[in-house]
């Protein structure tokens, strides 16, 4: 749908031949692409849709496009229940029980999460995303199942603001908390309160990609064949967790006004929502409330990304340039992120930024770390380390290699890469032909612990899951899980109430495994802690990036 008011467009001193060879890979006519919307001191100086919105009818992105942001939805929503507290509507530091009364109350009253917690993701409630594709995969959860999984959850990743896990069932429960407290659903406090007064007419909160509306690019999945699929989030309810439907003019208008002067909400409130959060231990970190405040050659950037299935968006805004960047992909296979940040350094150049752009260092003297892996006492963290494109790469559970940089005798991952963390590692420089250590310090948002080092030749899974075979239940996930051998592979199928998930079990030792989905989510995975009694096998501990100790009670002797 072509917006009724595309905001003006100016000629100015940027290279726009420089922009257009950036996005030139995804220029095609045959593939889907992304969606650019770039301005200065609101005015827009580069604006062009790439690629196709749609392979099945042949239809181009446009800069009128509409597709998700994902992610990016949630300070809208954290804006939103400010507005509400500036009226008196909601406290956003009381318990959250008062307006979610469903979660069960902690058997420490001091442990109850607040709004504001959610926002920051310091809640350590678990994220009922996450425990849903560890109980039923890619199956469609129906509405009302993102507070049935919250409510059922008898254990917590950390206490309230002991550290920081991203955390998308938080915002969910943000949604639910500004419908009750406002007196009418999300989705129309948002159109009412925030997008309509901003004359942003082609923004939506869109709660499940079954709905058809005008102007929608389709989210693309690659296939290993070269071929493509739809995609579609697994949920007919995503709301403040990342449903919001925009495009890159009216994602523009909301990004100048982020920097101000602000029609919607008082100075307070946007102060709040840009001032990042302080753990219990002092310890700092980029997140706000629902945005990422971070450094980068020197200059304050405020940014937020988003991922959905088929789609992947990055907001940004340079407020001392008054420079305002918007990519939303449907199945590019880019990294927005680092597009925009391309885009801050064509457009400022290196005269307006104090540093060089970053470079992340291969960490050439820790080479030998790489196929090492360390876990903590109770295995709720296991930390690797792999190749990630040529540079040495944070393994943290069992996700893919994160690039890290080395610095002063130490390795760091950044919060802003992961939303999680910071983490750092103590480690000396190693000699080309040395071992890796037996143990590591890891520093985990300012919390240090010993990681020792697990087997350089694990076992086999049929050595190793002997032990394990046999039927476990879940009570968190509500599913039963069976662990079997199948020829030399360890597998275990895990049944929640819409569906089944199979995993495959690697062992890294007799009592830590790593484990991988099957099948859509292969990418994804985590790590195994088994729990013994008397020698024998008596439950599991499984642990993502986001998920720690979810509990697996074994039910069959044996």
């Amino acid at each position: 749908m072509k917006p009724a008011n595309p905001p003006k467009e100016t000629v100015a001193a940027v290279d726009t031949a420089a922009l257009d060879a950036l996005f030139e890979p995804v220029n095609r006519g045959d593939a889907p692409g992304l969606v650019v919307g770039i301005a200065l001191d609101g005015a827009t100086v580069y604006r062009r849709g790439f690629g196709l919105a749609s392979l099945e009818h042949g239809v181009a992105n446009t800069p009128w496009t509409r597709m998700r942001i994902g992610s990016t939805s949630k300070h809208f929503a954290s804006l939103a229940a400010l507005l509400l507290a500036e009226e008196g509507k909601l406290d956003v530091d009381a318990g959250a029980r008062r307006w979610l009364p469903e979660l069960r109350a902690p058997a420490d009253p001091a442990h109850e999460p607040t709004l504001r917690q959610f926002m920051a993701h310091t809640s350590g409630l678990r994220d009922s995303l996450d425990v849903g594709f560890l109980a039923s995969g890619m199956t469609i959860k129906p509405k009302g199942d993102s507070l049935a999984v919250q409510a059922r959850q008898r254990d917590v990743n950390f206490a309230p603001g002991d550290r920081q896990i991203y955390n998308n069932g938080g915002y969910h429960l943000l949604a639910l908390a500004i419908e009750r407290a406002a007196g009418m659903p999300f989705e129309q406090f948002l159109a009412e309160r925030l997008f309509d007064p901003l004359g942003m007419r082609d923004t939506r909160s869109v709660p499940s990609d079954f709905e058809i509306h005008p102007g929608m690019a389709t989210m693309h999945v690659a296939q290993p064949d070269g071929g493509w699929r739809r995609g579609i989030f697994p949920s007919e309810e995503v709301r403040a967790e990342g449903a919001i439907v925009s495009t890159v003019d009216d994602m523009l208008r909301w990004l100048a006004h982020l920097r101000g002067p602000h029609v919607v909400g008082s100075a307070a409130s946007w102060a709040q929502l840009k001032t990042p959060a302080r753990l219990n231990n002092g310890t700092a970190h980029g997140y706000a409330l629902g945005l990422q405040v971070e450094d980068y050659r020197g200059v304050e950037v405020i940014h937020h990304g988003g991922t959905v299935i088929g789609g992947t968006c990055q907001m940004l805004t340079v407020p001392a340039h008054a420079l305002d960047v918007i990519i939303i992909a449907n199945g590019a296979p880019v990294s927005v992120s680092e597009l925009a940040n391309r885009v801050v350094d064509i457009v400022l150049g290196d005269a307006a930024l104090p540093r060089p752009a970053p470079a992340m260092a291969e960490c050439e003297r820790f080479r030998p770390l790489v196929g090492a892996r360390y876990a903590s006492p109770s295995a709720d963290m296991v930390f690797g380390f792999g190749d990630a494109g040529g540079k040495l790469g944070f393994v943290i559970h069992n996700s893919p290699p994160i690039p890290a940089r080395a610095e002063a005798g130490a390795l760091f991952l950044e919060f802003a890469r992961i939303v999680t963390g910071p983490y750092r590692v103590i480690a000396e420089p190693l000699a080309a032909d040395a071992a890796a250590p037996d143990t590591l310090q890891l520093e985990d948002a300012g919390t240090m612990q010993t990681l020792a080092r697990l087997p350089a030749a694990p076992p086999s899974a049929a050595q190793a899951g002997r032990a394990l075979v046999g039927r476990y239940r879940a009570p968190d996930l509500d599913a039963d899980a069976e662990i079997a051998l199948d020829g030399d592979a360890l597998r275990m199928r895990v049944a929640g109430v819409h569906g089944p998930n199979t995993m495959t079990l690697t062992p890294y030792s007799d009592d830590v495994f790593g484990w991988n989905f099957t099948g859509q989510l292969a990418a994804l995975g985590g790590t195994l802690a088994v729990e013994r009694r008397a020698g024998k096998v008596a439950g599991l501990r499984m642990n993502t990036l986001r998920t720690r100790h979810m509990h697996f009670v074994r039910v069959e002797e044996q």
